[in-house]
């Protein structure tokens, strides 16, 4: 590395620039503004920090899941930027920057930074010298050959950031017409979930030990990031005999009990898996859909995700740190529901939608895993 990095010591004297950066392992470097929302630093006290120009590297030893020994992120905003000396920052030459970027994407760094970091206090921070850090060996091929790795690997994020926009459209789209379908139907009747079938609470008291073995079980937050749930996107938890009035039935609809947004509560999914003993975990409840009753249990799992559903139950989650929603309540409170023909028509159109949004998240991790796997192979 100290062939062709130089740490960057030059300090903001004076508070002259006020463009304060943070260095995320998701985002990359950004203006700390739009990363907290509000500034963090006291830009009026930024003497101490690093100015950094565009091309400039920064390395965060903050450890996270996206970046096990803490991003290392290229700058390349217009502006000159200023960055906490708690990070250390370098300038390159005779390399291909692109290329630098991408290789500390890969894992080709981790065991260097492994085998020679300090054993520091800070487990969420990654402990190495400066000068031990620029005496990384790095293998640097000759420069066409770099631009090339870096091009492709490039094509790649912008296919994944094309990719992205394309989901959140088709997300959009499907709530603005799950929406549009259920508020505008003509024929509605009044209905309360207690119509729909028996009501069951989640398994309480579960602690850490009982994770990982025994029979499928669905969180919190399985019921409040699915629509509907799949077997492959549950855990496992062991229960006792006298815990089966918890099981979970092919089609049943779960709900959330508490919360810490009042928005969240209520928030739902349609189980829709194989029939084999499921069970559901607190801060949850669930219904048994009985076959009398004038729902289409496909239909709920955009119904509850719906903005009629959603300002109907606002008003009833109780609290100031979490919400909660008291059970009772909810099952006797009324919803206004298209009629069960109805239902079906809109589930069919909602569900073509559905079916493109899966294909299309297929393609997003295909993608990804395309670039991780030339991350492994392309660095040594």
């Amino acid at each position: 590395m100290s062939d062709f990095a130089t740490k960057i010591t030059k300090k903001n004297k004076g508070n002259i620039v006020k463009n304060v950066l943070c260095n995320s392992a998701n985002l990359g470097l950004v203006p700390q503004v739009n990363y907290f929302d509000r500034e963090i630093a006291n830009t009026e006290n930024t003497d101490g920090y690093y100015v950094i120009c565009n091309g400039d590297f920064v390395y965060n030893p903050r450890k996270s899941t996206a970046a096990p020994f803490g991003p290392v992120n290229i700058y390349e905003g217009e502006e000159a930027g200023i960055i906490s000396p708690l990070y250390l920052c370098f300038s390159v030459h005779n390399i291909f920057p692109k290329f630098l970027y991408y290789r500390f994407k890969s894992s080709a760094w981790h065991s260097y930074v492994y085998s020679h970091g300090d054993s520091g206090v800070r487990f969420d921070r990654v402990s190495i010298k400066d000068d031990v850090f620029f005496d990384m060996p790095v293998y640097k091929p000759a420069q066409d050959e770099q631009i090339k790795i870096a091009t492709i690997l490039q094509l790649i994020d912008e296919r994944i950031a094309t990719q992205n926009k394309i989901i959140e459209k088709y997300e959009s789209l499907i709530q603005a017409i799950c929406d549009t379908l259920i508020s505008k139907e003509e024929q509605q009747v009044m209905l309360s979930f207690s119509d729909f079938g028996q009501s069951y609470s989640g398994l309480s008291g579960k602690s850490a030990e009982d994770f990982g073995e025994g029979y499928p079980f669905i969180t919190y937050m399985n019921v409040y990031q699915n629509q509907i749930i799949d077997s492959t996107d549950v855990g496992l938890v062991k229960i006792n005999e006298t815990e089966q009035q918890s099981v979970v039935r092919n089609g049943d609809i779960l709900l959330t009990l508490s919360s810490e947004t009042p928005e969240e509560v209520g928030m739902g999914a349609v189980y829709l898996g194989e029939t084999y003993p499921l069970y559901l975990n607190s801060f949850c409840f669930g219904i048994h859909i009985t076959d009398e009753a004038k729902i289409y249990p496909p239909f709920l799992a955009y119904y509850v995700s719906s903005q009629s559903f959603r300002k109907a139950v606002y008003p009833l989650a109780q609290g100031s740190t979490r919400f909660n929603l008291q059970k009772s309540d909810f099952m006797k409170k009324k919803f206004s529901f298209p009629v069960i023909e109805k239902q079906r028509k809109i589930y069919s159109i909602l569900k073509a939608y559905s079916d493109k949004l899966i294909i299309e998240k297929l393609i997003m991790r295909l993608l990804c895993k395309q670039k991780c796997y030339l991350l492994r192979q392309l660095f040594i």
